[in-house]
């Protein structure tokens, strides 16, 4: 089982920050956190990176509902959602399979909320 779903675009790397966005807000997401790994990088160990970005992507009901089920599932959260810059050109999307992630729990419950997680970042991948 893979970890991640992605898809490469033929977009400039703000286009695509923008149309990840959308999309995940079309699902229910807000972004409630963004690491500009290429920045960071440069700014604290002095090294030129790609464009990397981190999007934390939050659906505050599903959040709210796996939250219920198992408290320390707030470790794994938010789902994260990377956009990044190939060196052929295109920018890469890839989020977080929770399903896969979620493996690491023994709690029936919360696989079936992860698996409507994971339909729904799914979808916003394919959708872009």
């Amino acid at each position: 089982m893979t970890y991640y779903f992605a898809r490469k675009l033929d977009l400039d790397f703000d286009q695509a920050i923008e149309r990840v966005t959308e999309a995940l807000k079309a699902e229910g997401f807000g972004i409630i956190s963004t690491i500009d790994v290429q920045d960071t990088l440069k700014k604290k160990i002095d090294v030129d990176f790609r464009p990397y970005r981190i999007l934390g992507a939050c659906n505050p009901r599903l959040a709210y509902e796996a939250l219920s089920i198992e408290d320390k599932v707030g470790t794994m959260l938010p789902c994260n959602v990377v956009v990044q810059a190939m060196d052929d050109g295109t920018i890469e999307v890839a989020a977080i399979d929770p399903v896969a992630s979620m493996q690491a729990i023994a709690n029936p419950r919360l696989a079936a909320t992860a698996a409507g997680v994971r339909d729904k970042l799914k979808k916003v991948v394919d959708s872009l």
